[in-house]
């Protein structure tokens, strides 16, 4: 039986607008959504431009909320299978709040702020999990990316000093309640896979064809973690026309799903210039995969 996937993602909370596109999350970030990304934005001020932390503290977890909007996810999931997380889960906030420049460079220069900071997030993010936790989800999710689109932003040996151990406590959380542990990461992180298994990972998203080599990452790791993603919306969905969808599309289906282990989706989010027409070819083959698989 094929089960559809249904998630509940604690992102950035944005909580207030100041003008035309800008707008303040709760850990007091003020973004700017009036230029090219309509997503997230741009940060327009950092709440912690030094390294002190002395003058700021995290915001507290607004419970009734969280536990509002997965409520809310569970009275529709039926037959799904169904997970809430955290977006922004380490790295990325730590560089919302101080600024990537300067997060990577207190990794050499400032390594015992960089580790307060992170530990302030860890108990954030900890007390998140309290409370998704407390419910019959089937998997947690993080987000945070550490990739490019050739390696890793900081470099695996700094992943493995500063965001690593932080990892490891809050997948251990989630597995103590019998949960599932999904990984978002962008670009190519190929050389944390063994760390990512050693710690936990169930499965990792999300899977970029045009980073990986797939069938060498199916081969090497596709017995210790599972795949989400695949289907490019970088190049594929943009670019292609809805027969060359359909042929790629069954073609990374059967590489991946080989032995199972495989989730069939866009590697993110579906840009807004991909033609509807190949939307559908994509849907098509997820739909009819006895007669393209």
């Amino acid at each position: 039986m094929s089960l559809s996937i249904q998630s509940h993602f604690v992102f950035t909370v944005f909580t207030g607008l100041f003008g035309d596109d800008f707008f303040q999350d709760a850990f007091g970030v003020v973004w700017n959504r009036s230029g090219v990304d309509k997503d997230i934005g741009m940060i327009d001020t950092f709440v912690l431009p030094e390294p002190d932390m002395e003058s700021y503290r995290m915001p507290p977890v607004d419970e009734g909320r969280l536990r509002a909007e997965v409520e809310q996810m569970l009275s529709t999931a039926a037959d799904c299978f169904v997970g809430a997380g955290i977006g922004f889960s380490v790295f990325e906030r730590a560089w919302s709040l101080h600024g990537m420049e300067n997060v990577l460079m207190d990794m050499l220069v400032e390594p015992a702020f960089l580790d307060e900071l992170l530990d302030a997030i860890l108990e954030h993010d900890l007390k998140v999990l309290d409370v998704i936790c407390a419910y019959p989800l089937d998997y947690i999710y993080f987000g945070d990316d550490w990739g490019q689109q050739r390696g890793t932003i900081m470099g695996p040996n700094n992943w493995r000093r500063f965001i690593k151990p932080r990892m490891k406590i809050l997948y251990e959380r989630a597995k103590r309640d019998g949960f599932f542990v999904v990984q978002h990461s962008c670009g190519d992180i190929h050389e944390l896979f063994p760390d990512l298994i050693e710690v936990g990972l169930d499965c990792y998203q999300t899977f970029q064809p045009e980073i990986y080599d797939i069938e060498q990452v199916k081969k090497e790791y596709g017995t210790d973690l599972s795949f989400w993603g695949g289907i490019s919306t970088q190049r594929l969905l943009p670019y292609a026309t809805p027969e060359e969808v359909r042929r790629e599309t069954a073609r990374i289906m059967r590489i991946m799903g080989k032995g199972g282990g495989y989730i069939a989706a866009p590697t993110h989010s579906v840009p807004g210039d991909v033609p509807p027409a190949n939307i559908l070819a994509m849907v098509e083959v997820f739909q009819n995969q006895s007669r393209f698989l």
